[in-house]
C-alpha cells in the first residue's frame, strides 16, 4: 500500500448536453491542501435540475457550487455527516422558499448526490436519482438508492429531490477506502443508458493509462452515442494513494460497527471461538479467542453492552495507539478482515503478568528486578519516541512471556502528543493506579499536573520497588484518596539484601519531587546498566526545610523564641 501524509485522488469530469437544448446537470469537485484536506477531506458532486426551463439548471448550480463552499465553512469538531446535513438542509430550505415566491421558479428542484473523502473512508450523502458507483477489484458497486415512486406509470418521477418538499430525508452512508478504488457520480441520463456491465469496462483501469478526466469523458460521450436522450453527466475519483490511519478515521470506524453480544466459552463471532473471558471490568471485556479456520489464538477486546459513545471512541483511540507502537515488547494488533462489530484483535502469548508471579509467591532477586526494569524502560522507550506516555505502568501490565520476553500491555489510558483526542471523546484526566501515579499527578499536589514522561518513569521505580519489597515507597494509595508525600521508605526496610546500588536508583526513581528524578528512560536505564560499577549518590532523607518549608520556618520561629526567652531569663537571674 502507497501509504503518504495525505489523500491523493485523481478528479476528472465530463457533462454533456446531449440532444436537448440545454444541459440542466451541473457537477463539482474541491480538493482543498495541508490542514483543511486533513480535517475536511475533498468533496464532490453531480446534480441534476428539474423543473424545466432555466430553473432546473440554476438549482442544480446553485447546490453543488453552495455545498462545495459552505461545507469547508462548517467547523472541523463536526463529523462528516452532521456537516453535509447542516449544509443541504439550509440548502432546501433555501430552494423550496425560492420555488414559491413566482411563477416561474415554481417546482425548481434538484437531485444530488455528494461524496466526501478524508483519511481512509469516505462518506455519501444522496438525494434523488443521481448515482454512485464503486469500482474495486473489478467489482462494480453502486452505493446509492434512486428516490422515484415505484408506480409503474411514476417510475420516472422523484420521490425526493432537493427543494421539492419544505423537509426533506437525505441518505447517508459511508465506508472505508482502498488504494485504487474508482467512484463515478453519474446523471440519470449516463447510467440510465449504459448499465453496469458497460459502465464498469468503462470506469476499470485503461492501459492506456487514462486519466480520471479520459475516463470520464469516455463514459458521457458512450452515453450519448448510444442513444441518451437526457443530459450526460459523469465524475470520475480515482483513488491514487491512501494516507495512514487517523484517530478520526479509527473512532468513525468503530461508531460504524455493533458491539458483539455477551460471549461464553464455546461461542463464536466473526469466525473466532471464544476460549475463555479474561477479563471482566465495568466496561470492557477481554477474551481469548481461537480463529476457527487456523486455530491460531488471539486476544479479543470489547466493550460491555452498556458502554457509550465515548468508551466506543476511547477503545478505537486505544487500538489507533497500538497500530502506531511497531515493537516486539508490545503485543500486535491484528487485522481481521472478518470483523464486523465493534472490538479489535491482538497477538496472544503465553506466560504471566509480573502480578501473577508475585501473587504466585515467586521472590525476585535484585539481579532480576534489574533486568526487568531495564526490559521494561526499553520497551517504555519506544513509546516515548513516538510521544506516547503510557500512564499506567504497574506488574498488572507487564507480562513475562513464555518465549522469555517481557511485554508492556494495556494503552487503554494512555496519550500522545499532536493528537485531536479532545476534540473526539471526552478523557478522564490523569487516569491509572493511584498508588504507581507520581505525587504531582493528584490535586493539591503542585495544582495536579498532567502525566509525562517523568511519571511514566516513576511507576517503573514503584513497580521495581515492589518486586523486591511487596510494598509501596509511600504506602498503598487507594482511589479517590488524597495522600500526603513526605520521605519515601528505603526499600532495604524490607530487603535488607538489596545492594546499595539498586537502592539508590530505586529511590531517585520515586523522589517526591520531579526535579529529583530520572528526566528520561536513556538516564534511568543507564543507572542500571552501570550498577555497582557507578553508583549514584542519593540523599536517604529529604532536608525538612525542602519538605516542609512551613513547618521549618515555624520551627526556626520557635526556637528562636526559646533562645530569646532563656537569655532573658539569664539576664533577669543576674
Amino acid at each position: 500500500m502507497n501509504q503518504t501524509t495525505t489523500l491523493n485522488v485523481d478528479v476528472g469530469h465530463a457533462s454533456l448536453a446531449g440532444p436537448r437544448p440545454r444541459n440542466e446537470d451541473y457537477c463539482a469537485a474541491v480538493t482543498p491542501d495541508g490542514a483543511e484536506l486533513d480535517n475536511k477531506g475533498m468533496i464532490a458532486a453531480v446534480a441534476d435540475g428539474v423543473g424545466g426551463h432555466a430553473n432546473g439548471r440554476e438549482a442544480a448550480e446553485y447546490c453543488v457550487r453552495s455545498l462545495l463552499a459552505d461545507y469547508y465553512a462548517t467547523p472541523d469538531t463536526w463529523s462528516v455527516p452532521q456537516a453535509l446535513d447542516k449544509v443541504i438542509g439550509a440548502l432546501n430550505r433555501w430552494l423550496f422558499s425560492h420555488s414559491r415566491r413566482a411563477r416561474e421558479t415554481a417546482g425548481m428542484a434538484t437531485t444530488l448526490s455528494a461524496i466526501v473523502l478524508r483519511g481512509r473512508r469516505y462518506v455519501i450523502a444522496h438525494v434523488g436519482d443521481s448515482r454512485i458507483y464503486r469500482l474495486r477489484d473489478g467489482v462494480l458497486a453502486q452505493l446509492t438508492v434512486d428516490h422515484v415512486w415505484e408506480h409503474p406509470e411514476l417510475k420516472n418521477v422523484l420521490s425526493r429531490a432537493v427543494g421539492l418538499d419544505e423537509k426533506l430525508s437525505v441518505d447517508y452512508a459511508d465506508g472505508e477506502l482502498a488504494e485504487g478504488d474508482a467512484f463515478l457520480l453519474a446523471s440519470d441520463g449516463v447510467w440510465g443508458m449504459l448499465g453496469d456491465a458497460k459502465l464498469a469496462r468503462l470506469l476499470a483501469p485503461a492501459n492506456d493509462g487514462a486519466s480520471a478526466d479520459d475516463l470520464a469523458s469516455r463514459i458521457a460521450f458512450a452515453a450519448t452515442e448510444a442513444g441518451s436522450e437526457d443530459n450526460c453527466t459523469a465524475l470520475v475519483l480515482r483513488v491514487i494513494a491512501l494516507p495512514r490511519d487517523t484517530l478520526r478515521d479509527s473512532i468513525a470506524r468503530v461508531h460504524a460497527l455493533p458491539l458483539p453480544p455477551r460471549l461464553k466459552p464455546g461461542q463464536a463471532l466473526d469466525g473466532l471461538e471464544v476460549v475463555d473471558v479474561l477479563h471482566d471490568s465495568r466496561v470492557t471485556l477481554l477474551y481469548k479467542v481461537r480463529a476457527v479456520d487456523s486455530g491460531q489464538h488471539f486476544v479479543l477486546k470489547t466493550l460491555r453492552d452498556t458502554a457509550d459513545a465515548a468508551d466506543a471512541a476511547a477503545l478505537a483511540h486505544e487500538e489507533w495507539l497500538a497500530r502506531r507502537v511497531a515493537s516486539a515488547d508490545f503485543p500486535q494488533v491484528v487485522a481481521w478482515p472478518s470483523r464486523a462489530h465493534l472490538y479489535y484483535l491482538m497477538s496472544w502469548h503465553e506466560g504471566a503478568t509480573l502480578a501473577g508471579h508475585l501473587a504466585q509467591g515467586r521472590r525476585f532477586t535484585a539481579v532480576e528486578a534489574a533486568d526487568l526494569g531495564m526490559r521494561t524502560l526499553k520497551a517504555l522507550a519506544a513509546l516515548h519516541r513516538l510521544a506516547i506516555i503510557h500512564r499506567d505502568v504497574k506488574p498488572d501490565n507487564l507480562h513475562l512471556g513464555a518465549d522469555g520476553r517481557l511485554r508492556l500491555l494495556d494503552l487503554g489510558v494512555a496519550a500522545a502528543d499532536g493528537q485531536d483526542a479532545a476534540e473526539l471523546f471526552n478523557e478522564i484526566n490523569n487516569p491509572g493506579t493511584p498508588s504507581y501515579m507520581a505525587p504531582e499527578l493528584f490535586a493539591g499536589e503542585a495544582g495536579g499536573k498532567a502525566a509525562s514522561e517523568v511519571s511514566d518513569l516513576y511507576a517503573v521505580g514503584v513497580t521495581l520497588y515492589q518486586l523486591l519489597t511487596r510494598k509501596y515507597p509511600y504506602g498503598e494509595i487507594e482511589p479517590f484518596q488524597h495522600p500526603k508525600f513526605g520521605d519515601p521508605v528505603p526499600p532495604t526496610r524490607y530487603r535488607p539484601d538489596i545492594p546499595e546500588w539498586l537502592e539508590s536508583v530505586i529511590l531517585k526513581a520515586v523522589a517526591r519531587d520531579p526535579a529529583g528524578r530520572f528526566e528520561t528512560t536513556e538516564e534511568f536505564l543507564l543507572a542500571l546498566e552501570r550498577g555497582a560499577q557507578r553508583p549514584l549518590r542519593v540523599a536517604r532523607r529529604t532536608p525538612l526545610l525542602k519538605r516542609d518549608p512551613m513547618l521549618a520556618l515555624k520551627l526556626l520561629a520557635a526556637g528562636s523564641l526559646v533562645l530569646n526567652l532563656l537569655l532573658l531569663f539569664l539576664l533577669l537571674v543576674r
